[in-house]
């Protein structure tokens, strides 16, 4: 596929985008996770049918965006940032894909601007998780102990193993590749804003945490749930209820996976996704790949 990488200042900073395909084919946005990039979705998209203009976002505090000098990690900022460049694209219709924090974001969106997302896909997020699951416990550790600062490349791979032994070697690289930069020490540091990224998770503003539920009600558009089968962070029983909720979602389990389910299964988490967004009709349900 073709790539292009640009910037674009949108609601006062400058964010990175990179897209994959004819800019005349149907747009498909992509939003990472919390420590995430766009690049992450990098394999996804080659292993998507020809006919669709992937646009990745490195959103604000992560990848070559720009940190947030307020620490305005919230839903709500995100919602404003895609607003943004939805506006800035002049995209009136597309597909909308997000993992983690990214398909909190995607949900809110979706349910904000229901004639502007075609299909929705949400990779392991949903209602409570982001607060309440051994998973979101798992990140606010993770969060929390993460060191600053390594003296060197291996000493930050060694960290980066034993965080996510799950994934492939590749994927981790990938990772390190993507979320550090060299320190004129000769070290390596974070490239996402770790400190005001943590601050936000550990100590939220309450206010500013957003209730699912509601958007799910509010969803007009197919929605495809894509959970890892050994998630610890989005339920077998949430994503029930996510069905429950709103008749348009339909739930999609994929074996030994966990959360990060693009790294872990990354052909049939692709077979998924190409499968929803190519089908005709929806049909409610819940079935295992």
């Amino acid at each position: 596929m073709q790539r292009r990488d640009y910037s674009l200042t949108l609601t006062g900073l400058q964010f990175h985008v990179t897209e994959w395909g004819d800019p005349q084919d149907f747009p498909l946005l992509l939003l990472h996770g919390i420590r995430g990039y766009g690049e992450t979705f990098a394999d996804l998209v080659q292993r998507l049918p020809s006919g669709y203009r992937c646009i990745a976002l490195d959103q604000r505090g992560r990848g070559q965006s720009d940190w947030d000098p307020g620490c305005n990690y919230y839903t709500d900022t995100y919602v404003a940032d895609m607003e943004a460049l939805v506006a800035r694209l002049g995209l009136r219709q597309f597909d909308l894909l997000g993992h983690s924090m990214g398909g909190i974001n995607a949900i809110v969106y979706a349910a904000r601007h229901p004639s502007q997302v075609r299909r929705l896909v949400i990779e392991d997020a949903g209602p409570g998780a982001f607060e309440n699951s051994p998973g979101a416990s798992r990140i606010r550790r993770e969060l929390a102990t993460t060191p600053s600062h390594f003296g060197s490349w291996e000493e930050a791979s060694i960290f980066m193993r034993a965080l996510r032994p799950t994934v492939t070697e590749e994927a981790r690289q990938q990772r390190l590749d993507n979320m550090l930069k060299a320190t004129a020490d000769g070290g390596y540091t974070w490239r996402y804003d770790h400190v005001g990224i943590s601050a936000t998770r550990l100590m939220p503003d309450i206010t500013r945490v957003v209730d699912l539920r509601p958007h799910l009600m509010a969803l007009a558009c197919p929605t495809l749930v894509v959970r890892g089968e050994r998630s610890d962070y989005l339920s077998a029983a949430i994503a029930a209820e996510m069905r429950q909720i709103n008749a348009r979602v339909l739930t999609c389990t994929i074996a030994d996976a966990g959360h990060y389910i693009h790294d872990d299964q990354p052909e049939a988490f692709a077979r998924a996704v190409r499968e929803f967004l190519q089908q005709e009709q929806q049909d409610k349900g819940e079935k295992t790949s």
